[in-house]
């Protein structure tokens, strides 16, 4: 299966649950906030190895916000967020302070930390603008859709490719999805 950006954006527009998580997100009112990660690339994956979608690890809520850096903005904002979807296992991160945490210079926006990824594939996000889904994707849809596992630029050394490595083993990645190839 050939996916385009707007049969990605179909394949979440298409998941009940996936819609009933954005229009949460976008009632906390954060600032250039985007769902990323395994919410869009496991359901790709799910769709295009044509199995059931899989139940949510995470839910990798980026946004950015440099006047609200405190940590625990973000556990109040998840704390929100529990209230409204409960059994969603929401991970809200303020992306303007975790170039401190990953050793970065600072971020200018949360997609400029979001290509910092571990993986090419993973540095991909939906939100929310009115009711209209919207997809980007930091290094292209190429892996994505392909489903290819590659380290993004930022991962694209020696210590970042074992860092991939380790997070396909872990996460069982290739026993879910056997039509992975890995670009390590």
């Amino acid at each position: 299966m050939v996916m385009s950006a707007q049969d990605v954006v179909g394949v979440i527009e298409s998941d009940p649950g996936a819609m009933k998580v954005l229009r949460a997100t976008a009632d906390l009112g954060l600032p250039d906030w985007w769902i990323g990660a395994g919410f869009v690339r496991n359901r790709v994956w799910d769709a295009i190895s044509n199995l059931p979608v899989s139940p949510e690890r995470d839910v990798d809520v980026a946004y950015f916000d440099p006047e609200k850096l405190d940590p625990r903005e973000d556990a109040r904002a998840e704390a929100r967020a529990m209230a409204v979807l409960p059994g969603v296992p929401w991970e809200i991160r303020n992306q303007a302070r975790m170039h401190l945490r990953n050793g970065d210079e600072p971020y200018t926006s949360t997609l400029d930390a979001m290509s910092r990824w571990p993986e090419t594939a993973t540095c991909v996000a939906v939100t929310l603008r009115g009711d209209a889904v919207r997809l980007v994707s930091c290094h292209g849809l190429a892996d994505l859709v392909g489903m290819v596992v590659r380290p993004s630029p930022a991962f694209n050394n020696a210590a970042g490719r074992a860092k991939v490595q380790h997070r396909v083993e872990v996460k069982g990645w290739l026993d879910r999805w056997a039509g992975l190839r890995l670009e390590i």
